[in-house]
């Protein structure tokens, strides 16, 4: 199936953070779960729960060509991006909007800014600026650490970048974001990250 970008220009596989949050494995019990499965197990129990409604979303695509093998079955042939797509995730929890990105990387020392596109920042920004709760959640794929990276960071960093560097150290990840552990029911407790979001910021 060939999709392309509102401009024309064909997508690339290995230029899209949804295709690499659907293939990278986690190392962590060797569970095999991408960072994706285990976010959207998480939302479901606290959906299930009644604690927040926090959904994947999902991406606008144009269909342009189909097939029909079988009567039954139907093939993409191509379709279009109809938009840049913003962040992965949002919801209501606690009657606060949430709004977040899941990334990973395999770099030990730093997360590069090369895995966050320019809509994407200026979509939390905006979200932000109403009262929104944004942030990303960041693994590195080879200690399996999880954590939740407040926006302002990211903020700081990309704005930054043209004449500083091009990445966020890990130190400083470990100090201004908040670690996340592992769990059973949710997978991911995330939200225990955004009760210190709310509790520090006084959103």
């Amino acid at each position: 199936m060939v999709i392309n970008y509102p401009n024309g220009q064909p997508f690339k596989e290995s230029h899209s953070a949804l295709k690499k949050t659907r293939t990278q494995n986690t190392i962590y019990g060797n569970r095999g779960m991408s960072l994706e499965d285990e976010i959207n197990e998480s939302n479901k129990y606290y959906l299930e729960h009644g604690i927040a409604v926090i959904h994947k979303k999902p991406i606008p695509i144009q269909i342009v060509d189909v097939s029909y093998p079988k009567r039954s079955a139907a093939v993409i042939r191509e379709a279009y991006f109809k938009q840049a797509s913003t962040t992965d995730y949002n919801g209501v929890y606690h009657g606060k909007y949430i709004d977040f990105e899941a990334k990973e990387t395999k770099n030990k020392v730093s997360f590069p800014l090369s895995n966050f596109h320019k809509h994407q920042v200026e979509h939390m920004r905006a979200c932000q600026k109403q009262g929104g709760i944004c942030f990303t959640i960041v693994r590195f794929v080879l200690s399996s650490e999880l954590f939740l990276l407040p926006a302002d960071i990211i903020f700081e960093y990309w704005d930054n970048q043209e004449s500083g560097r091009k990445s966020i150290p890990k130190k400083v990840i470990k100090d201004k974001g908040i670690e996340l552990d592992y769990g059973l029911e949710p997978r991911i407790p995330y939200l225990e990250g955004v009760d210190c979001l709310i509790s520090n910021h006084k959103f």
